[in-house]
């Protein structure tokens, strides 16, 4: 029987939709613009995935509202290893949860969060020097790391089926130079995750010339549509060509040659939105994640009234393979399935399938 330790990050991805990149120091920012919970429920859609495959797993779980809710309400009778010391949860308790399940002696950490999460589990495991691995369900806005699945329901899947493990390395950004249109990365820890096809490959930075695409997505702009340009440099070479920069790693809104919101959150993309809406996305590079990664802004409502354009480099493409979304509503996910015509050029295209 499989031993694993759950830990919820419930304020985790709560910046993504209200357009601060994170949460890191901004909790409260997040709820004054309006932002809501997500992690509870990825948490229980994981937790619902782990029992449909093993409902015999001995689950150790951390107190509300780190886990433990969550973990009954799927069907589990966890062990409660302990607490926050109040509802205002920090990274000493994710820490915490963790170093009370590697104690009990735990097979897996299996933690919903981001990369920063990632970061807590990876170094409280590190410092005790068991080698635990670990799996994260994808709850933040930055899920860059190659320990996280592809979708919460299959980290419960993997957590309840994986026979091996390798290494994989955690990289983490810092918020307020992402908040400021800038990318460092750094790599945090090489840790043990279990090997499986839904666990997603590390974000790959840079791309190459996209000039010729950027031509063509701007030759082919429609007088009175709106559209909502993702983040990254790809898109940003379109934005170029339609004469305004862009936020490098924010939303903006663009019609007729005005720029009508810039770094914007979903509540001002939607009060942008007009009859004829087209969102235009670059998947991330070594991932192939469209949506659900780094552009939460782009939520399951602002993409039923648009329509979708998606755009890469060839060469970006080559070390992708596939397309993927986890937008956070499962029947969406469902629609987006399927071949997309992606324009890697000024008229070349390319069918690429999104699984």
């Amino acid at each position: 029987m499989r031993r694993i330790g759950f830990v919820l990050n419930p304020i985790a991805g709560m910046g993504g939709r209200v357009g601060l990149k994170g949460t890191d120091g901004k909790v409260e920012e997040a709820r004054a613009r309006g932002a809501e919970t997500r992690a509870p429920d990825r948490a229980r859609e994981a937790l619902d995935g782990l029992f449909e495959r093993d409902r015999t797993a001995d689950l150790l779980a951390y107190g509300d509202p780190m886990g433990a809710k969550e973990a009954r309400a799927a069907g589990f009778d966890p062990t409660v290893v302990g607490r926050p010391a109040s509802e205002e949860t920090s990274a000493a308790d994710t820490r915490a949860a963790v170093a009370a399940f590697l104690e009990a002696g735990v097979d897996l950490v299996l933690f919903v969060g981001g990369d920063g999460t990632a970061v807590d589990v990876a170094e409280t495991i590190e410092a005790a020097g068991t080698g635990t691995p670990m799996l994260g369900v994808p709850a933040g806005v930055k899920v860059y790391s190659s320990v996280f699945a592809v979708t919460p329901r299959a980290a419960g899947r993997i957590a309840a089926t994986y026979e091996r493990v390798e290494a994989r390395e955690i990289n983490d950004i810092d918020e307020d130079d992402y908040r400021e249109g800038e990318v460092h990365t750094e790599l945090k820890a090489v840790v043990s995750v279990p090997v499986a096809e839904e666990v997603q490959a590390g974000k790959q930075l840079g791309g190459g010339s996209v000039e010729s695409l950027a031509a063509g997505v701007a030759d082919d702009v429609e007088p009175g549509t709106t559209y909502v340009f993702g983040p990254g440099s790809t898109v940003g070479a379109i934005e170029r060509e339609l004469g305004f920069e862009g936020s490098p790693l924010g939303v903006d809104v663009w019609r007729d040659g005005e720029v009508l919101v810039r770094d914007g959150g979903e509540r001002e993309i939607l009060d942008a939105l007009s009859d004829r809406n087209v969102v235009v996305v670059s998947p991330i590079g070594g991932q192939g994640f469209v949506f659900g990664r780094g552009n939460q802004q782009l939520s399951p409502a602002v993409l039923r009234r648009s329509d979708v354009q998606i755009v890469a480099s060839r060469s970006k493409l080559d070390g992708i393979g596939v397309l993927r979304a986890d937008t956070g509503d499962p029947d969406l996910d469902d629609e987006l399935r399927g071949w997309h015509r992606v324009r890697t050029g000024r008229f070349e295209r390319r069918l690429v399938e999104l699984v």
